[in-house]
């Protein structure tokens, strides 16, 4: 009967929950912009570990080599959109 109740799962979202009650404390307490900006990057990773790891379940294939490619891959394409926008729109490439 144990293994039938998803108790990972369950813990999981609660974990969940509470990260997104952190963030919505920093925006409700209007907190310094370096001190906010800190706390949502680390609930956000976070959030994102938790998201891929439990409910996604990229610990429990049995070809995880190919998987973690393809996480740092699309974090790689992620980052080069982010700071290439930034790049062309704010620091004005000319």
């Amino acid at each position: 009967m144990k293994q039938l109740f998803p108790v990972r799962h369950v813990m999981g979202y609660l974990f969940s929950l509470i990260l997104s009650i952190v963030a919505f404390c920093v925006v409700f307490f209007n907190m310094p912009a370096t001190v906010g900006l800190a706390i949502l990057i680390v609930c956000a990773i976070i959030q994102a570990s938790l998201q891929l790891f439990v409910f996604m379940h990229v610990d429990e294939s049995k070809d995880k080599k190919s998987l973690y490619l393809n996480i740092l891959y699309a974090l790689f394409v992620g980052l080069v959109t982010i700071f290439g926008t930034l790049f062309v729109m704010i620091w004005g490439y000319q």
